[in-house]
């Protein structure tokens, strides 16, 4: 299938938004806007072969451009807070903008996801592809370095969707700590309340969460705590245990550290909705996966089709390095050397049960 295109409408300040559709031999299709690189939807069909939008999100350019909870967008330079917006590298110390406390969260209020994307579509060997660039330079949200962002979607006719990043430094090392952060709902984005949905993360360990939300450093078991999602429940089983990780953050808003080595392609989680047999599989090359269930959307705010999304209507899953990495020297590291190339994907495999 060739990837086709529409014209949604202009930002305020005038930039072109275009919506990207990327569709296979089975159906499924995936749309994104060169706005923000967001992906703003994905149509699945279920068990009896009835397609839904499994994606929530923003269907005209005013939407893309305001996108609240930042729905499909590409985050970085860094994903997640970075704690009090500082950190150092080669014995340097730099400051970030302070947007959520004291802490930076999603590299502050000059967002990636408010940046145009010069955008090429190309099928390769029966792929639709759509292939993203920007260049982000030296000390743009106040990271050093220069940093050519190449952001490339590609949906299988296996019905994998997949998000690769090829990040390119120039003459100086810098952080570069890159998700996509969509949020789910397999009964479909505007079918309600998605805790019944079953999730499994191959997690042995999670980030414990400050009061702030930001991580400690420490690094829990999931052993006996609600973070336990070693084998497959519902969102809904343990979200409202009597717990200071689940109080801090209204819900789940935490990492969970993957059992696998960083670079490594493995399975990262699971979600299967009973009811329509939808069931979604991430593989990620990341070290970390953030589960966020959604505990803050705004129903005030109007989404695509009409929808308002309410609290846990949704729930995001952010392949990611862990947050705050770059502070916490044992971690894997998301710094990029100067001229050096890092590549990394992850993978969204839809099927049904």
């Amino acid at each position: 299938m060739a990837v086709t295109k529409e014209v949604l409408g202009t930002t305020p300040s005038g930039e072109t938004v275009t919506l990207y559709k990327l569709r296979n031999k089975n159906g499924l299709t995936a749309t994104v806007s060169d706005f923000g690189a967001v992906w703003t939807g994905l149509l699945a069909p279920d068990r009896n072969g009835n397609f839904a939008d499994v994606v929530l999100g923003y269907d005209t350019a005013e939407g893309i451009f305001r996108n609240d909870g930042e729905m499909g967008a590409i985050v970085g330079r860094n994903a997640n807070r970075i704690k009090n917006a500082e950190f150092t590298l080669n014995g340097k110390t730099y400051r970030l903008a302070k947007n959520n406390g004291e802490n930076n969260l999603h590299s502050g209020p000059d967002k990636l996801s408010k940046r145009l994307y010069a955008a090429e579509a190309r099928t390769v060997q029966g792929a639709d592809e759509l292939h993203l660039t920007l260049h982000s330079p030296d000390g743009d949200q106040g990271y050093p370095g220069s940093l050519e962002i190449g952001i490339i979607y590609t949906l299988t006719d296996e019905n994998d969707f997949m998000i690769e990043y090829k990040l390119t430094a120039g003459m100086e090392d810098t952080l570069a700590n890159f998700t996509c952060h969509p949020y789910f709902n397999l009964a479909g984005h505007d079918s309600g309340n998605a805790l019944g949905q079953i999730v499994r993360i191959e997690a042995d360990r999670f980030c414990e969460a400050a009061k702030d939300v930001c991580p400690t450093g420490r690094l829990l078991r999931v052993d006996n705590t609600p973070f336990d999602f070693r084998t497959p429940k519902a969102l809904s089983r343990d979200i409202n245990v009597d717990t200071a990780q689940l109080h801090y953050c209204g819900g789940y808003d935490h990492n969970f550290c993957l059992r696998k080595p960083e670079g490594k392609m493995e399975l990262a989680a699971s979600a299967y909705d009973e009811a329509s047999g939808r069931y979604m599989e991430i593989f990620t090359s990341l070290p970390g996966l953030q589960l966020y269930t959604g505990n803050f959307l705004n129903p005030e705010v109007e989404a695509k089709g009409g929808a308002h999304y309410h609290p846990r209507d949704g729930y995001a899953f952010e392949a990611q390095y862990y947050p705050n990495a770059i502070n916490e020297p044992e971690w894997d590291q998301p710094v990029i050397r100067a001229g050096e190339t890092k590549y990394m994907l992850t993978t969204y495999k839809f099927s049904v049960k």
